[in-house]
């Protein structure tokens, strides 16, 4: 506590002593026991100068302030005094008052209007406001009118040591490679104080380690950390907590201090070789391991991490260098051993192998540590197994001439068991690759024979599959590929490559080429096609035409003579004999159609047709069918032309509501009931309402033509109605020009069980009497004639 108060007594007498010293000579400082007074000359003082003092001493007016301090983070049971204003006009009768405005002017500082003296009267803080600006004035005391000009000063807040130092950025975290050198840095902190740095130390930051030697040290200073140990081991230790100390007042004795953390972590590099976990390895694996199958794993262990870790494995000797590979893994760091050659029990029953690990990634600062590296003994043992037959070759080649005899041996398949029992073994084929079967294999000694005759020209190649099964153990077979070549016998005669016919100009010169033309053979012998070409014997004296071999195998045809006439030939038959080369040598004969036709003079044929002779001279033949073309279309405009007319005469039906035409219908069997499904649609009768009684058929043509029917006269009164019936009946069925408007239906079928009973009225027990027909007339103009016809029926009878 002493030195504390001594420290604080320091910093508030210190600003007063510098404030006296540098003064202007105007401003009067209180003794130690009291506060600073602020006067000013009087303007009497002034003129009692002299000259000389005036021109030596510069002018000034009657206010000079200066700066004012208060001490922060007082706290007494009175304001603090902070300084004294007067004036030489004050004579100290109590008509000055003084005026106090500006920054905390009355909430902060207070002024004694009758004496001047400012007392700061709240507790200030340097960290919220360094200076206060105020403004102070002397003015009357009754009349409040200013004796001088109003000056501003300013009031500084001195500070304290109160704030400790902060660490705004930590917890801090760094890294640091292991293995490194003495004094490399590893990072800096900073560390920070609200306490004025201008004024006293209280913002002087001195920095130290309280925690975490002997591993690091720190630059007062600066902060900076550094490694304190050389070759620290990460595998040893990886992380360091350090506890950072920042203290003020440059590191003294009453300083405030604040504290953070670095945590440190080590970095890995690699300084550690590869080690295996073991220096022997032991392995089985079946005689029939598919390739690439896993057969174990071994692992090098590394104490280094990620990248440094990294080992690639190799196999540097043994006596299965050639059988095996190892393949390194990345994820699980461990060496696959995988079989690369297929293995047999029979021949060899166990390998040794050594294999190494090394790391992928070195650092030439630690080679002196030693090889990066390790190696293990692998030992491998075969295991036996039933394997299947092995054939003595992977595939066959076989060869056999397309006329080969039935049942000839063309080549023969070998295969053994390959374990010690060695099964014996059985042969086939497999008819998905012989569907027509044309081959055969011995069972026992897999010699195969031709089944079916061979043709080259049909195919060439017969690819086969035998296969090989242990008769001890059936689910053992193998399969071996057996391609066979159908070599070529001369069984094919040369004849035309196509079909030529030549055409010969009549205006042709002698010697001139008619056509060129070539042979094929669909043998094909070993030195390639040698055609020859002849006539027969008994057109070699051709007088028409002649043949000349070509250096290409081809042959060309000339004419001897020029004079050619189609009108006395037109066409001319050439037959030529074509031979081969083979042995024995085939021949056969083409026969080469030549047209005579007519050419241009630079001999383009145009025609090759006798008719053409007929054509008239200049019109060509397409104008011709261009011309029938022409006609042919007039001829069928006119057609429909006519077709359209007649259509347009044919006279329509005209309808009259007044007249009336009977339809009757006659029945000469009763119906067939409601089982009856061939009965006659009755809605397809018409009611014909045609005017003077013509009304021509559209369905038949009439074989005899009938003057129209006249009218129907009004039926006297008294006539027969049946008579009437009659004669108009006999009309309709001999008038072909009549619609079908009238039709008589036969039923044949009487039918079962008809409730209804029958509907014909022929046989009724109710007679023509008994009824009355002049509803009839009630019906509307449609049926007038029908009920005037009853009518007249009754009165007769009645009559």
């Amino acid at each position: 506590m002493p030195e504390r108060l001594a420290e604080m007594l320091l910093d508030l007498w210190t600003p007063l002593i510098i404030l006296w010293i540098t003064l202007p000579p105007c401003i009067y400082t209180a003794p130690m026991n009291q506060s600073p007074v602020l006067m000013s000359g009087s303007p009497l003082e002034l003129n009692r100068l002299s000259e000389e003092q005036r021109i030596l001493n510069r002018s000034k007016r009657g206010w000079v302030w200066n700066q004012m301090f208060v001490l922060e983070e007082f706290s007494g049971p009175e304001p603090i005094l902070v300084g004294r204003l007067h004036t030489d006009l004050d004579p100290g009768s109590k008509k000055i008052k003084y005026i106090l405005s500006g920054d905390g002017a009355g909430t902060i500082f207070q002024i004694n209007d009758i004496t001047g003296d400012i007392h700061a009267i709240k507790r200030l803080d340097r960290e919220e406001k360094a200076e206060y600006t105020l403004t102070a004035q002397a003015v009357d005391w009754e009349t409040n009118k200013p004796l001088e000009p109003p000056s501003e000063f300013i009031i500084k807040v001195q500070d304290i040591n109160d704030n400790a130092p902060e660490f705004l950025n930590g917890p801090y975290h760094a890294t640091v490679p292991e293995m490194s050198i003495l004094g490399t840095s590893v990072t800096n902190v900073t560390a920070t104080d609200a306490d004025d740095p201008v004024y006293g130390n209280s913002a002087k930051l001195v920095y130290s380690i309280l925690e975490g030697q002997p591993y690091f040290s720190i630059e007062p200073e600066t902060a900076i950390i550094k490694t304190a140990l050389p070759n620290m081991d990460r595998e040893a230790k990886e992380e360091y907590l350090v506890v950072i100390q920042a203290k003020d007042m440059g590191g003294h004795s009453g300083g405030l201090s604040g504290t953070t953390t670095l945590t440190v972590t080590l970095t890995d590099v690699n300084d550690n070789p590869p080690k295996f976990a073991q220096s022997l390895y032991h392995f089985s694996v079946p005689e029939d391991v598919v390739l690439g199958t896993a057969i174990g794993r071994v692992k090098a262990n590394d104490q280094d991490i990620g990248e440094n870790a990294q080992s690639s494995y190799d196999i540097i000797d043994g006596d299965g260098t050639a059988l095996f590979e190892i393949t390194s893994d990345a994820q699980a760091q461990d060496g696959i051993i995988r079989l690369r050659k297929p293995l047999d029990f029979e021949t060899k029953r166990s390998y040794t192998l050594k294999v190494e690990a090394a790391n992928v990634h070195t650092d030439p600062r630690f080679s002196s540590r030693g090889p990066f590296k390790d190696t293990a003994t692998v030992k491998i043992v075969v295991e036996d197994a039933d394997e299947p037959p092995v054939f003595s070759s992977p595939t066959y080649l076989l060869e056999v001439h397309e006329n080969a005899a039935l049942n000839s041996v063309i080549g023969q398949v070998t295969a053994r068991d390959p374990d010690i029992t060695s099964s014996p073994i059985r042969f086939s084929i497999d008819r998905h690759t012989d569907l027509e079967r044309q081959f055969n294999v011995n069972a026992d000694d897999g010699k195969i024979t031709l089944a079916t005759p061979l043709d080259r020209e049909l195919s060439v190649w017969h690819n086969i599959t035998i296969i090989a099964t242990e008769i001890r153990n059936h689910s053992q077979i193998s399969r071996v590929p057996v391609a066979i070549k159908v070599l070529d016998v001369n069984d094919n005669a040369p004849e035309f490559a196509s079909e030529y016919e030549a055409f010969l100009c009549e205006n042709g010169k002698p010697g001139q080429v008619i056509q060129t033309v070539s042979a094929t053979d669909k043998d094909e012998p070993k030195n390639g096609h040698y055609f020859l070409y002849s006539l027969l014997p008994e057109m070699v004296n051709n007088p028409n035409f002649t043949i000349k071999k070509n250096e290409d195998n081809s042959l060309s045809i000339l004419a001897k003579h020029n004079g050619f006439n189609r009108q006395k030939q037109e066409v001319y038959l050439l037959p030529i004999i074509i031979s081969d080369s083979g042995n024995p040598p085939l021949s056969s004969t083409s026969t080469l159609t030549i047209r005579v036709c007519g050419c241009s003079s630079d001999g383009v044929v145009q025609s090759c047709n006798v008719e053409a002779y007929v054509l008239p001279i200049g019109l060509s033949m397409g104008a011709l069918i261009a011309i029938l073309a022409c006609i042919i279309l007039l001829l069928v405009i006119v057609v429909l032309f006519v077709t359209l007319r007649r259509h347009k005469n044919e006279p329509l039906i005209i309808k009259d509501d007044e007249d009336v035409r009977e339809n009757i219908i006659r029945y000469d069997d009763e119906g067939g009931g409601e089982e009856d499904t061939e009965a006659f649609d009755i809605a397809t009768l018409q009611n014909p309402d045609g005017i003077n009684g013509f009304l021509p058929r559209k369905d038949i043509k009439p074989d005899l033509q009938f003057m129209p029917r006249q009218g129907l006269a009004p039926v006297p009164s008294g006539v027969d109605v049946d008579e009437f019936i009659n004669v108009r009946l006999h009309e309709a069925d001999n008038d072909p020009t009549a619609p079908p408007y009238d039709s008589i239906q036969i039923y044949g079928y009487e039918g079962r069980g008809s409730v209804a009973g029958s509907l014909s009225s022929l046989e009724s027990t109710i007679s023509d009497s008994d009824q009355n027909f002049d509803y009839l007339s009630d019906w509307g103009p449609r049926f007038k004639r029908l009920g005037e016809l009853y009518s007249v029926g009754e009165s007769d009878k009645e009559t």
